[in-house]
């Protein structure tokens, strides 16, 4: 499943992207090399953050659904027990 971004996303992103390689790497980017980069970086590296986060999003549904029958077991027939106390 491709990874896309909106418009608006692409329109924020890129402004951040030369901002951080004027002040972290001195070297001023073109809005068209930022946009370039970004895509690289789409392509490339963001398919590798949304697998990662779906693994951890799938580890940690399924250590709630492990746990189901103990967190949502309600005893049976148990009227006549509670009476007699």
């Amino acid at each position: 499943m491709p990874i896309e971004l909106s418009k608006q996303e692409t329109a924020d992103i890129i402004p951040s992207i030369c901002r951080y390689f004027r002040e972290e790497i001195e070297q001023d980017l073109s809005e068209l090399q930022a946009r370039f980069l970004l895509g690289y970086f789409m392509k490339e590296i963001a398919p590798l953050a949304y697998n990662k986060g779906v693994s951890d999003a799938e580890r940690y549904f399924r250590s709630k659904i492990e746990d189901l029958p103990g967190s949502c077991f309600e005893a049976e027939l148990t009227y006549w027990h509670k009476k007699r106390k």
